[in-house]
């Protein structure tokens, strides 16, 4: 019974020991000497106090400690964000975004949500959205996909403001990709792309996402040459390799056509976040764009002309071989009215129940047959090749 009453003095100590746990903390549960509590074992009452702290909800205010502080953030995962920085200008770069890294921009950035909600959709067409801190950017560029042997659009969401730039993309563009990894380990080039401001980081951003699809309209052009062989070629059949290159040309010209008009825009925009003149810049950039568009028409009157062409010649061939085979059914159309007479059950000359003819011996009745059946055959085949049919 004494037992008993001492636990219970112990349980009530806990109780007010409670709220001042926030401010002592102690590192390890040690039991406080003024609890009075001897002839309890210790260890016991030990465990139990670290029970109790481990199973205490979150005090509010400032009675909660370190350690609970610590305990939450056990558990948080950290957004995936690289930042690059140079003087007063930060470049934030987010990989692969989630809704983490959404909720971060949220709480450091004026950012409306709409645009954070842009970001993670796929299906966004390319944009410019100005805001009074900063101008919104959607971009697609082309990635070709091996597998389909078809480019699709990878979508770059951009964040312009007077001393930031956040890039939000999938990871997909590779020279893009590894820009800011290689900016933190090179402070030459850290200093060619953020050295003057955030307007002039845009421009050599976009200058290389644009060049990025130099190397793939290029690669277009050498499929094209290939194909040529292939068309003309008899023996071997251009039709599937001309619909899927076909294919992934429309798929990049919806992809650069966009491109042309949200940069045509973006300079007069870009131009009050930045002391240089942009205009020769970007000028530049449309240049770049207009000659991808031009291969890229290039590229599709070139398919068109190898569709029409490989569709032309097997046509041809299709023609050709209908034709050998209506020459030799015609060719044989006589043998098969002979033989049809001579297959019915009724007396014909040279049949068996008349008695087969033997003027040339023994197989006289066959002879006749089968001359009879050639001469018609032949004089078709004559026919046909003076009327230029064969």
């Amino acid at each position: 019974m004494a037992m008993w009453n001492r636990l219970s003095r112990v349980l009530k100590k806990v109780v007010e020991y409670l709220p001042l746990w926030g401010k002592k903390n102690p590192s390890v549960f040690e039991i406080p000497k003024d609890w009075g509590i001897e002839g309890v074992d210790s260890d016991y009452l030990s465990n139990l106090l670290s029970a109790i702290k481990g199973k205490r909800p979150a005090g509010n205010g400032s009675n909660k400690g370190e350690g609970a502080v610590a305990a939450q953030g056990a558990g948080r995962k950290e957004p995936g964000i690289s930042r690059t920085a140079y003087g007063n200008l930060n470049w934030i770069n987010i990989e692969r975004p989630t809704r983490l890294e959404m909720d971060y921009l949220a709480q450091n950035y004026p950012f409306h949500p709409l645009d954070l909600d842009d970001c993670l959709s796929k299906v966004q067409l390319p944009k410019i959205d100005e805001y009074k801190e900063y101008i919104f950017v959607i971009l697609h560029f082309p990635v070709f996909e091996h597998r389909t042997r078809i480019t699709s659009p990878s979508q770059v969401s951009i964040f312009l403001g007077k001393d930031f730039l956040v890039t939000v993309h999938s990871g997909d563009l590779k020279p893009f990709a590894s820009l800011p990894g290689r900016c933190q380990q090179d402070d030459k080039l850290c200093e060619q792309y953020l050295g003057k401001d955030s307007g002039y980081l845009m421009y050599r951003i976009v200058d290389t996402l644009v060049d990025h699809c130099f190397p793939m309209v290029n690669k277009t052009l050498s499929n094209l040459d290939d194909i040529e062989d292939k068309v003309f070629d008899d023996k071997v059949s251009a039709s599937h390799d001309v619909a899927i290159l076909r294919r992934d040309i429309a798929a990049q010209r919806r992809i650069i056509g966009p491109i042309k008009g949200v940069v045509g825009q973006l300079e007069r925009k870009v131009q009050r976040f930045t002391q240089v003149d942009l205009t020769v810049y970007f000028g530049d950039i449309n240049d770049h764009l207009n000659r991808l568009w031009s291969n890229l028409d290039e590229c599709q009157e070139t398919i068109e002309i190898y569709k029409d062409t490989d569709f032309l010649l097997s046509q041809e061939r299709t023609n050709r071989i209908l034709a050998l085979l209506t020459i030799v059914f015609t060719v044989a159309i006589p043998a098969t009215v002979i033989g049809t007479f001579y297959g019915m059950n009724i007396n014909l000359p040279g049949g068996i129940e008349i008695g087969p003819w033997s003027t040339w011996g023994t197989y006289t009745t066959f002879i006749v047959i089968l001359l009879v059946s050639l001469v018609p055959g032949a004089f078709m085949l004559w026919l046909f090749h003076r009327m230029r049919w064969i």
